[in-house]
């Protein structure tokens, strides 16, 4: 079985880091944040459009290795059409999918169970701590976007 989820994740992670969805610059954005990792040079701008309250549109544009890329394209997926309260839950809910072994999908409130399950791929980055900044780092973007900051602190 872990076999079988250590190929999923790979197929995904190369699959969204090769292809990544939403990689453009949408004129009509109303936040951006930067999200840059100075450890290993992965620098990403998530876009958003929010309009009342929700996530109309969301794109990213940068740079960065494979998880990294791979995370923000699902990102997109995601969190378009959530509201900023859905978005920063499952913000939350990611992280701690990535950085707790006994993470608890109800903790920060709802969350879309179909989105946390796409997700899971990326629960391997639990094993290799150096790369949950990867993982996350278009995350804190996205959070930072929507607080109305415009750059991102990964810690």
């Amino acid at each position: 079985m872990m076999d079988e989820l250590r190929e999923l994740y790979q197929e995904v992670i190369l699959d969204h880091g090769k292809n990544p969805r939403n990689f453009r610059h949408p004129d009509d954005a109303n936040r951006e944040a930067k999200g840059e990792n100075p450890m290993c040079g992965d620098r990403f701008m998530v876009y958003l459009k929010l309009k009342d309250g929700i996530v109309e549109d969301v794109a990213f544009q940068g740079r960065g290795c494979a998880i990294s890329t791979a995370s923000a394209s699902m990102m997109t997926e995601v969190i378009k059409g959530k509201t900023e309260a859905e978005a920063k839950a499952l913000f939350e809910t990611f992280h701690d999918l990535c950085t707790k072994d006994d993470h608890d999908h109800g903790h920060h409130g709802p969350v879309d169970e179909d989105a946390m399950e796409r997700l899971m791929v990326l629960s391997g980055v639990r094993q290799f701590p150096v790369r949950v900044k990867c993982a996350t780092l278009a995350w804190h973007a996205m959070n930072a976007a929507i607080e109305g900051e415009d750059k991102a602190s990964s810690e």
